[in-house]
């Protein structure tokens, strides 16, 4: 795939700007170890899941799954949503988003705009996340229906195949200089998707999933999470798409440190979300402990504008207890004795 990192300078549709995301250094140290984050932010609806998206419906068009006057039907908590609906208003079908309480106002309100239907499974309020119930309503909803696709995230290969891009555009941009690649896993599409196409270009990288405290695909205690868009929740199957022989470490973070280190990146002028928090976190504190040279990679797959009610918020923070000013103070102690290293 050459030219990965390239587009025309005039495009036509907003799906031709997926892609060609932009690398960051957000710190290094005194030994050459650098942390480079992937902006996934960059592409349009502000995350990574507008790549796969395309790719499921490119796949249920090629399967004759969906045709013109279509219906798509997803569960989602927000981002692949925003990704299916802008595809969607491209190519003319009709989309209904079966969600939950869990997901942030403005992703709600950015699907509403876009043309999407949205079905809610809980009315009363609850914010815990309700991901089986969700599956199970899009998949009755499509069940029988003629030129209707349920596009399963969690489960539909065609996730994975839309991060296959990521994979060329690393390699690219960094001529193969890839140590560690450290992402969310919730769908496993983002993570897995990428590692297996890189595989295939280089070898002797290693890759860490990160989930958050209370999801289940790590092992350990299930228990309900804030961060949203990420992990497996008590109840819900692990997709398809987590392929453990790919991720050599699974890792925890807890809200508060994901969230503490949102807070305290912003500071340094960048936004990111909550489960992208997690990621940092994790990268931020084992960076120093890397082999002199290390490229660490962190896939930062979605942007912080959609969490200014929740993340960026002090009052909600302090509502659910999730506000700790020490965890920030140390993430941005942490953040200016790597940064004065670049």
């Amino acid at each position: 795939m050459p030219g990965a990192l390239q587009r025309p300078a005039v495009v036509s549709r907003v799906s031709d700007l997926i892609g060609c995301t932009p690398l960051l250094e957000l710190a290094s140290t005194e030994s050459g170890s650098r942390l480079l984050l992937k902006l996934e932010m960059f592409n349009p609806t502000g995350t990574a899941k507008i790549r796969m998206a395309r790719a499921m419906i490119d796949a249920a068009e090629a399967a004759g799954e969906l045709r013109a006057g279509g219906r798509i039907i997803e569960s989602t908590s927000g981002n692949t949503g925003l990704g299916l609906a802008v595809i969607a208003a491209e190519r003319g079908y009709t989309f209904t988003a079966v969600v939950d309480n869990h997901a942030c106002a403005d992703k709600l309100r950015g699907m509403k705009a876009l043309g999407t239907e949205l079905v809610h499974v809980v009315d009363d309020g609850a914010e815990e996340l309700a991901t089986a119930a969700r599956e199970e309503l899009a998949e009755d909803m499509a069940r029988g229906q003629d030129n209707t696709v349920f596009t399963e995230q969690h489960n539909n290969p065609a996730n994975g195949v839309g991060y296959f891009p990521v994979a060329h555009e690393l390699h690219e941009a960094l001529d193969g200089k890839i140590d560690v690649l450290i992402g969310a896993v919730g769908t496993g599409g983002a993570l897995c998707g990428t590692s297996r196409e890189l595989t295939k270009l280089m070898s002797g990288f290693t890759v860490i999933g990160v989930e958050p405290k209370g999801s289940i695909a790590f092992g350990g205690p299930a228990h309900d999470y804030y961060q949203s868009g990420t992990g497996t929740p008590e109840g819900a199957e692990i997709g398809a798409l987590v392929d453990f022989d790919l991720i050599d470490e699974g890792v925890k973070v807890g809200d508060v440190e994901a969230f503490a280190t949102c807070r305290a990146v912003a500071r340094t002028g960048l936004l990111i979300g909550g489960s992208a928090g997690g990621v940092v976190h994790e990268a931020l504190t084992r960076l120093s402990t890397l082999a002199p040279g290390t490229t660490m990679v962190a896939l930062i797959n979605d942007g912080g504008e959609k969490y200014m009610d929740t993340v960026f918020n002090d009052d909600w923070m302090q509502d659910r207890d999730l506000l700790d000013a020490e965890a920030e103070r140390e993430i941005e102690e942490l953040l200016t004795k790597l940064r004065g290293n670049r």
